[in-house]
């Protein structure tokens, strides 16, 4: 088995804008893993907010290649816990890694890589699309270019249900609002009930990951549930949020890929709350590998490909929200020529 590395700069459609955050391009490095003829690929995009970079990942990876090169094949979670004391540190590229590390996995037993843990795609949610911080008018366009049953809306500014009021006018389809940690209990509590009654199903990450006293409130007073995102980092995280959330949104970058997520989804499940997954405006290498955990999920926000003017993958594609699987086996990744 051999290591290679890609990297692309994503460049997105739309100045994509949140409460801590804006950008127009996004890097992103792809992790490919060949065994003979077939190859596996895995994603993480590189991420201000939590200090990763293109360079820190390679750099994490290639501490690793003698172990992953010589490695004798077994399951992607043997991988993982080999290679785990290494990356630690650095769970992007560990997400990277284990995404492909299941996906040539998959191609090596000739199935999709759902059909190795053993789920069905028959009842999969749908993917929401997001519509980032702009002038209203600009976030009204989106989603008129963007026609769609259920949309996230990026909020964390002075006149957040003036937003919500007005794009509410402009469309019948379902609203998720994500604050991103820049609400207090107050705010989020009173919010809460004029958003529901302007359709949003709920209420992602409104107060800071650190306020665990403001989050017990918003969950005892809000009208409508509350999904953790940056408060739901790693495994350990899941039971910290339960009694503070009524769901957890896992991003396969922040945890370390797609052996984790699996197991903070069936810990979450245990203790009655909902499940997601988000993602981080990767390509459809990233993207199609977050498809394969939609049968074990409540919500997804997966729309990444949507988002970007150059992906230069293909995989998983979308009908108004329903996601497409590839015909590959794996993911159903492929890097374009």
């Amino acid at each position: 088995m051999t290591l290679h590395f890609h990297s692309f700069d994503l460049r997105l459609k739309h100045t994509f804008t949140i409460a801590h955050d804006s950008r127009d391009v996004q890097p992103t490095l792809i992790v490919e893993l060949r065994e003979g003829n077939l190859s596996g690929y895995g994603e993480a995009t590189s991420n201000k907010y939590y200090g990763i970079t293109i360079e820190s990942m390679t750099t994490a990876l290639e501490s690793v290649r003698t172990l992953v090169e010589g490695y004798a094949w077994g399951t992607p979670e043997d991988l993982w816990e080999r290679v785990y004391p290494s990356l630690q540190e650095n769970p992007f590229a560990l997400c990277a890694l284990d995404e492909a590390a299941h996906d040539l996995f998959a191609k090596i037993q000739g199935k999709k890589l759902y059909e190795t843990w053993g789920l069905s795609p028959d009842k999969n949610p749908i993917t929401d699309y997001t519509i980032g911080i702009a002038p209203v008018e600009k976030m009204v366009a989106k989603m008129q270019e963007m026609p769609w049953q259920l949309y996230k809306i990026k909020l964390g500014t002075d006149h957040d249900l003036d937003i919500v009021r007005e794009l509410r006018r402009h469309t019948g389809a379902l609203f998720r609002v994500d604050a991103n940690c820049a609400w207090t209990a107050d705010q989020a509590i009173a919010y809460s009930h004029e958003l529901k009654a302007l359709g949003v199903e709920f209420i992602e990450q409104p107060l800071p990951a650190h306020d665990r006293e403001g989050m017990r409130r918003v969950y005892a007073e809000s009208a409508l549930p509350v999904i953790a995102d940056e408060s739901c980092i790693v495994e350990a995280d899941v039971d910290a949020c339960a009694g503070l959330f009524h769901g957890v949104n896992i991003k396969l970058t922040k945890c370390g890929g797609l052996t984790p997520a699996r197991r903070m989804i069936a810990r979450a499940k245990a203790l009655g709350m909902k499940t997601m997954v988000g993602c981080m405006n990767e390509s459809s290498v990233g993207i199609s590998a977050i498809a394969h955990l939609l049968p074990l999920l409540d919500y997804v926000d997966m729309d990444g490909t949507l988002l970007i003017a150059n992906d230069p993958a293909t995989g998983v594609t979308f009908d108004f929200g329903k996601v497409l699987y590839a015909e590959e086996n794996g993911t159903g990744a492929r890097l374009k020529a």
